[in-house]
Formats: C-alpha cells, structure tokens, sequence
C-alpha cells in the first residue's frame, strides 16, 4: 500500500520533532499487526464473504470524501479505515496539495487538509483502543501502539492538528500516556 508514505512522513516529523529516532520496521510491524493480525479470524480489521465485519459496538462509522461520496455513509471499520487509506493516499499524490517541486508553494487550504488527515487518523486510534486494545495486549504489541500514539499526539498537539473536542473520548488516556 502507498498508505506507507504518510507513516515514512510521521516517522520523519517525529524524529525531527522528538530528536529520538522511531523505527520504521517497529511502525510498519505495529500498523501492519493493528489492521490484519491473525490473517484470519484473529483478525483485527477483516473483511469475510464480500461483507465487512460489522464492530458490534455501539459506533457508527460513516464515510464521505466530497468526491465521490458526497453524502456520508455508514460503514464498517475495516471499510473505514480502507477509505480513509485511500483518501490520504489521493491526497499525498495530489501535488495542488503537497507539492513536489522546489520552490512550489502550498495551497492556502494546506493547514485544513492536513488537520482533516490527523483527525481521520486519531479515529482510527480511537477505534483500535477501544475495541481492540486487548487483542494487541494479547500480542504484546501494547507497548509499541502507545508509543507511536504517544509521537502522533505530540505531533499534533506541536502544530495544532486536532482540535480539543475531537480527542476528548482519549483524553485520560492521553494524559497517562503523555505525561
């Protein structure tokens, strides 16, 4: 998946950021476990008989890309977080958005998209620790999960991401895993 290329600008920013290098093997190992672990019906993100998985919690996912799902629609998590993949991935290879050439300026919106990104992504985070938490504790990747939920946070509070309001359903997890 080109997905990747966001985590590669994470785990650069954050380096930068924290000066403490975060592995991208360790990233890529803890996302690549967080969304298909068990590759089967261990599985945290699955997908079975054409149908996604429902999360029998009490959630709703609802998707729109103002493309070409104008009006919201419910989803399933994994189908959230498959759309959610491809958005950023569209808006990464969008150069209008995130120019690749010396000296290109960035659009006036460029704050906007970016914070849209980050709170798309938290919810993915917010997902994972609230229905899935002990299935990663089950792999022992708990550790890892917090430490890069910990630099993404950092990193959004550092540029002002994520509005208050939109972290408040992880807010004392933050707080314990922040200070």
């Amino acid at each position: 998946m080109r997905w990747k290329k966001l985590v590669v600008m994470f785990v650069e920013a954050t380096t930068q950021l924290s000066g403490v290098p975060l592995s991208m093997a360790t990233v890529h190992d803890l996302l690549y476990a967080i969304l298909k672990a068990g590759n089967g019906k261990d599985a945290i993100l699955k997908a079975g008989n054409g149908k996604d998985s429902i999360c029998t919690c009490r959630y709703e996912y609802r998707w729109a890309d103002g493309v070409q799902i104008k009006k919201p629609i419910e989803v399933s998590a994994p189908k959230y977080v498959e759309y959610l993949m491809e958005w950023i991935e569209v808006q990464l290879d969008d150069e209008s958005i995130f120019p690749q050439k010396l000296g290109t300026p960035f659009p006036a919106n460029f704050k906007d998209v970016v914070k849209t990104i980050f709170k798309r992504l938290f919810r993915v985070y917010a997902h994972i620790y609230h229905s899935h938490f002990q299935k990663i504790v089950s792999l022992k990747e708990e550790a890892h999960l917090n430490t890069c939920f910990k630099h993404f946070i950092l990193f959004t509070y550092e540029f002002g991401l994520i509005d208050k309001k939109e972290i408040a359903p992880l807010q004392e997890l933050i707080e314990s895993i922040v200070l």
